[in-house]
Parts: structure tokens; C-alpha cells; sequence
């Protein structure tokens, strides 16, 4: 029998998870339903807060109960998920969308990586981490590249975004197939099966580590600042692409009778394919530029630096009215992102105990939910506020977010940097 092997199947996860044909069109998707930036913010305000009552007993259930069936549970309520998104378009059914998309979220986010992260233990690999998460986190990017490629061609054809939603559903359900076939051993050393009580002891375990270990529950906060914040501000780089697009279509004769979807597609689609190959080359090389940096620590330093330059390039764009230099700086935030976030993980796996591996990691997405849970909404109202159609201040609005959390923690990284020299 052919034995696949596990890196392979790492990526393949990976690949298919991020054949999401409406992410590149997610935001417009909402905004043809007519909804509002605001009611946008809420929607993912209320996704965000569903994941934080979920995920960190959804982590404990993972390591109790099994990864692989988490997984799975999480892969079944994407796709209830994505057929509710393409079928309906009243505000109140978006609700139960977000909601098993929220719990999609809940059951995967940190129990794949954990998955990867036990495999290295059991095969003596750990000092793989980041060639590991790197391989596999570019994989994912190659994926989504070719999801927004392949999304384009739909958006095109069908002249709407609805049915990108149920395309989504094939990949998806091709990837339950791929984690059928993960070994035992990736679920964990778990427990005796008992009482659901053992899942919030557990958790109550984990949470003590965290606010035991400074290193950790600095690396918490940091990730809330970074992520949290970026997950708020990066909603907006679709509709600054629509409306360049559409700007810069107005007055091209062969392409006149193109509708406004249909003219998003010629700017959105190579941009987020550009993003996503660029995504996948700076994962793939993340030890690499590590080592050329020096260390995790220090490379997670430069991180925040850049994100203060991007982050004020955007302020400034926004007060300029232009949009090639607004869309210019959320592709170099979303290309550092992925930069950042191995440097994260690596850093909080080596401060974590393996028992408690995908708690502490689904108490750290938790954590930078609550910072979207807060600003989503706040940032949506502004945005209409400022959005006139005469000018382009609302994204400063957006780029005033980064500049506030960069400093923040800029700061108190350079101080921390300054002690230990």
C-alpha cells in the first residue's frame, strides 16, 4: 500500500482548507446583500465573540477527546456555513452563517498545528518547527492563490458572489477525506474518557500555565496587538480594490459594458494572487530569515516596526486620497502577517507543555478575537461616517488603528530589547 507521507498531507490540509473561492470577494459579497460597513463589522464582531465562547473548551475537547474529531466537526460546519452564505440574504440568517462558521473556526484553529506539532515530537523532529509550519503554511498560500484565481472565473461568468459559497463546499469536502487517513497518534495522549468536566479542568490547566509563565502570557498580549488589530484592518483592501478598479475602468471603450462585479475581478484577482504567492514564499523562507536576523525575538521586533511604516503609509494614503498607495500598504501588512506568524507560534510551542498544546493555542486565538470582538463594529462605524464618495479619509481611520497598536508594542519590545542587552 501506497504510504503518503505525512508532510504531504500536511500541505494537502493545508491546500485544500484555503480553497475559500469567496475570500478574496468576502466583504462584497456582504455589501451586494446590502449591508453596511457597520452591520459588516457586526457580523464578524458577532463571528469573533461565538469563537471566544467555543474555542478554548473546543481546544480541551481536541486534547481529550481527539484532534482528528475536532477536525472533522469543524470541517462539517464550514460547509453548512458556506451553503447558508450562498442561499440567503436577510440580515438575520447571516447570523446562523457566521455561526457555524464560528464554529468551524472554533474546532480547527490551533488543533491542526498542534497535530503537526506532535508529530515532530513523536519523530524527534522538533527542531523542524518553522521548516515544518513554513512548508505547510506556504502550501496554504499557494492555495489560496489559486482559489483567487479560480474565484475570479466564477465571479466573472456568474456576474455575482453568491455562488463562489457553494464551490467552497467541494475542496472542503474533499479535505474530511485527507484527515481520515492522519495516524492515531496525532490526536494526543488523551485522557480516560470521563465526565465533559474533564474538558474545563483541563482548560483551567492551561489557563494557569499561561498566567504563570511571563514569557507566555507576554506572547498573548503581543499577538492580540499584532493579529487582533490586523484582522480588523485587513477587511478593507477589498473594497479599496472594487472602487480602483472601477476608477480606473470608467473611461476604458473595450471594457464599457462590464458591470461593477465583473470590473473588481480584473483588480482583486491578480492582486490576491500576487499576495498569496508572495505569502507562501515568505513562509516557506521563514527560518531562514530568522537566522539572518538572529533570532525569533528579534525578527518579531523588526515585524512590529514594519507594521508601524505600513500602518502610516496607510494614514497618510487615506488623507491623500490614493488608493494605489491605500491598496499598496494592506498588501505589505498582509505579506508581513505571514512573516509574523510563525515567529508566534514557534515561540509560544516552546513555551508551552505538549498536554496542553491546543489549548494554549486556541486561548491565543481567542485572545486577538477579542480585540476584532471590540473594534469590528468601532471601525465599521467610522468608515461610514467618513465615507462620503469625495474622498478617501475613512481608510486613514483604518491606518490610525495600526499606528496606535505598533507604537504600543514597539515600545515595549525596544525597552525589553534595551534590559537584556
Amino acid at each position: 500500500m501506497l504510504r503518503i507521507p505525512m508532510l504531504v498531507r500536511f500541505c494537502a490540509y493545508g491546500f485544500l482548507k484555503n480553497q475559500r473561492y469567496f475570500e478574496p470577494f468576502f466583504v462584497l459579497a456582504l455589501l451586494e446583500k446590502n449591508l453596511t460597513f457597520f452591520q459588516i463589522g457586526i457580523l464578524f464582531s458577532f463571528r469573533e465573540f461565538m469563537i471566544n465562547i467555543v474555542e478554548i473548551p473546543s481546544g480541551s475537547f481536541a486534547d481529550i477527546y481527539g484532534r482528528r474529531r475536532s477536525m472533522l466537526i469543524s470541517f462539517f460546519a464550514y460547509i453548512l456555513s458556506f451553503f447558508i452564505f450562498g442561499s440567503m440574504d436577510h440580515y438575520s440568517l447571516l447570523f446562523v452563517a457566521m455561526f457555524f462558521y464560528a464554529i468551524g473556526d472554533a474546532f480547527r484553529s490551533g488543533t491542526h498545528k498542534s497535530m503537526i506539532f506532535s508529530y515532530l515530537r513523536i519523530n524527534g523532529k522538533q527542531d523542524q518547527r518553522l521548516t515544518y509550519y513554513g512548508t505547510t503554511r506556504s502550501w496554504s498560500k499557494m492555495g489560496s492563490a489559486l482559489s483567487a484565481i479560480i474565484s475570479g472565473f466564477f465571479v466573472y461568468y456568474f456576474q455575482a458572489y453568491a455562488f463562489i459559497f457553494y464551490f467552497s463546499c467541494i475542496p472542503y469536502m474533499i479535505n474530511v477525506l485527507n484527515l481520515l487517513t492522519y495516524p492515531a497518534e496525532l490526536n494526543g495522549k488523551m485522557p480516560e474518557k470521563g465526565p465533559v468536566i474533564h474538558v474545563f479542568k483541563h482548560t483551567k490547566n492551561a489557563l494557569r500555565e499561561i498566567f504563570k509563565t511571563t514569557a507566555l502570557r507576554n506572547l498573548i498580549y503581543e499577538s492580540m496587538g499584532f493579529d487582533g488589530v490586523f484582522s480588523t484592518m485587513k477587511e478593507y483592501l477589498q473594497p479599496a480594490l472594487k472602487a480602483l478598479a472601477i476608477g480606473m475602468l470608467m473611461h476604458a471603450s473595450l471594457l464599457k459594458n462590464l458591470t461593477d462585479i465583473q470590473k473588481s475581478v480584473i483588480l482583486i484577482v491578480p492582486v490576491y494572487t500576487l499576495l498569496f504567492l508572495t505569502s507562501a514564499w515568505i513562509s516557506r523562507n521563514a527560518q531562514k530569515i530568522i537566522t539572518t536576523l538572529g533570532n525569533e525575538n528579534i525578527a518579531a521586533l523588526i515585524s512590529w516596526g514594519f507594521f508601524l511604516i505600513f500602518s502610516v503609509t496607510l494614514t497618510i494614503a487615506g488623507f491623500a486620497g490614493i488608493l494605489w498607495f491605500v491598496a499598496l500598504a494592506f498588501v505589505l501588512m498582509y505579506s508581513l502577517q505571514n512573516l509574523w506568524r510563525p515567529f508566534l507560534l514557534s515561540r509560544l510551542d516552546s513555551c508551552s507543555k505538549e498536554q496542553h498544546g491546543a489549548t494554549i493555542l486556541s486561548i491565543e486565538s481567542q485572545s486577538r478575537r477579542v480585540v476584532t470582538v471590540v473594534l469590528a463594529p468601532l471601525l465599521g462605524y467610522g468608515f461610514d461616517a467618513l465615507k462620503t464618495g469625495q474622498t478617501d479619509m475613512e481608510y486613514a481611520l483604518v491606518g490610525i488603528l495600526g499606528i496606535v497598536s505598533s507604537i504600543l508594542f514597539l515600545s515595549k519590545g525596544l525597552i525589553k530589547f534595551k534590559n537584556q542587552i
